[in-house]
């Protein structure tokens, strides 16, 4: 894929299906927004998601946030 087939997809946002320690791509992408913050993450940096909610974090800080949101 060069940088021309990339524009032809419509959109540099990917949709994800996040499973129990993986991920599956349902629309390629760049990155996927955090749930938390909206900070853009690669998605080959992508490391914290929740499986049950469908959402991605940035970073551990986000996730523990949501965490706690959802755990008073």
């Amino acid at each position: 894929m060069n940088a021309h087939d990339r524009d032809l997809t419509g959109s540099d946002i990917a949709t994800l299906h996040y499973g129990d320690g993986e991920f599956v791509v349902l629309k390629p992408g760049r990155y996927v927004i955090c749930a938390v913050s909206k900070v853009k993450i690669p998605v080959e940096a992508l490391r914290y998601w929740n499986p049950a909610l469908q959402e991605a974090y940035a970073t551990p800080v986000e996730a523990l946030a949501r965490w706690k949101e959802l755990h008073p």
